[in-house]
């Protein structure tokens, strides 16, 4: 059933006159359901804060999680889902440590088991189900962020554009080439191509196990954005069958230099450039 604001208060006066019990009851069971991940010291720090914040929601006359009494509450709630996050817990795990706060509350009030006080209980139980919920959502959208960050870091540190000569870059391709890599791959090579004033650019593939017309066209895509900013571009790592598979789905790079090796591939370039005396 919906809390009311007087309910709220008087709850408010509950938990501040059993603070201490709840505060260690609560860690206890914190404790337990985190399996120990956590010092008893940081949990106690966290419970006895949330507890404070749950109190002086409370003592707002808060019916709902929404409310502005509650913004303190619902700001350390979004805290707690941020740290669990970062630290390696998952959702069911962080949202407990909410629930883990009725039965804490449950066992230390057993004694004052009136019925004003159970009904007040059952009102409360309620608006602690909602923050537990607000947690786990919390949770999701900083973990899909997380995730995010470093699906990009990585796709940043997969597509290094290297330096080799003078005048000369280099793009070594590992794993497998998708649309969102391809398209970090595009933008890292043309913006080192506009810093260095590079008139020469090598596309490695040693280290793409295989080549289909999707990762071709990839390709393709990436020399034409490469040749529209001024610079020449070489295929190299053109082994026996990647070769033979380029052949067999009729793939055409057309006037495109292609090369075996990285090393064939900047031999070629220096001597382009000995000969036209860049």
């Amino acid at each position: 059933m919906p809390l009311s604001p007087d309910e709220a208060r008087r709850f408010a006066v509950l938990l501040e006159s059993h603070a201490e019990q709840l505060t260690a009851r609560w860690t206890e069971l914190v404790t337990r359901s985190l399996r120990n991940r956590l010092s008893s010291a940081e949990l106690q720090r966290q419970t006895s804060d949330l507890q404070r914040g749950f109190q002086q929601a409370f003592s707002g006359g808060a019916t709902d999680l929404g409310d502005g009494p509650a913004d303190e509450l619902r700001a350390q709630l979004s805290e707690l889902s941020n740290s669990r996050a970062r630290q390696g817990f998952n959702a069911t795990e962080t949202a407990v440590s909410i629930y883990a706060f009725k039965d804490a509350l449950l066992e230390v009030l057993g004694d004052q088991s009136d019925a004003a006080t159970l009904r007040d209980y059952v009102a409360i139980s309620g608006f602690v189900d909602r923050a537990a919920l607000f947690t786990f959502d919390s949770y999701v959208r900083i973990r899909e962020s997380l995730i995010a960050d470093q699906t990009e870091q990585l796709l940043e540190l997969s597509t290094p554009v290297v330096k080799l000569w003078e005048g000369v870059v280099a793009v070594p391709l590992v794993g497998t080439l998708d649309s969102a890599r391809a398209q970090v791959v595009m933008e890292r090579l043309l913006q080192t191509l506009v810093d260095t004033s590079s008139p020469y650019a090598i596309i490695d593939i040693t280290g793409v196990p295989a080549v289909d017309t999707q990762v071709a066209q990839h390709i393709l895509k990436t020399v034409v954005a490469a040749r529209l900013m001024g610079a020449d571009c070489i295929i190299s790592g053109i082994r026996p069958q990647i070769a033979q598979t380029i052949v067999a789905l009729g793939i055409e790079f057309g006037d495109i230099a292609t090369k075996a090796s990285l090393a064939d591939a900047l031999r070629h370039v220096i001597s382009r450039t000995k000969q036209s005396g860049r």
